[in-house]
């Protein structure tokens, strides 16, 4: 039979007892958290994305942190490989600064099917705008 150090028991249910208990609004899935973390980094209203519209971009690497680090926003393929980065991985202030509210817009209709459900319904019930006439998306 295995012995019990009663100290490190009663030590552990001390540590324990002042702990705060779960809070009911805690999110209990990988979906919920992920929600959370993208809902903190939308800007307040879509007009506050003023990033470049043209030329040549360098995102920094907490941002394009694998690959590609640099792209022309006059070709559509590079441009649409840029925002699915910054949105995926851009905190709130990157959003703000390499993504245009028009840009945004325009390509939303093919971006919202290249970019997690996770993502996209984030952004879009945060902003209807980009919903509004919108095919459903897989």
């Amino acid at each position: 039979m295995r012995h019990v150090d009663s100290r490190r028991v009663t030590a552990g249910c001390a540590i324990l007892e002042g702990m705060d208990a779960p809070s009911a609004s805690a999110p209990v899935s990988y979906h919920a958290v992920m929600e959370q973390r993208y809902r903190r980094r939308l800007p307040a209203a879509l007009g506050d994305l003023s990033g470049p519209t043209h030329g040549t971009v360098q995102l920094p690497l907490h941002v394009a942190w694998s690959g590609q680090t640099v792209f022309d926003l006059d070709c559509p393929k590079p441009r649409m490989h840029m925002y699915r980065i910054v949105l995926a991985e851009g905190q709130q202030a990157d959003v703000a600064t390499y993504l245009s509210r028009d840009l945004l817009v325009s390509q939303w209709p093919v971006l919202r099917t290249l970019i997690s459900k996770t993502v996209r319904g984030v952004w879009e019930s945060a902003f209807p705008e980009l919903r509004e006439g919108q095919p459903a998306a897989p």
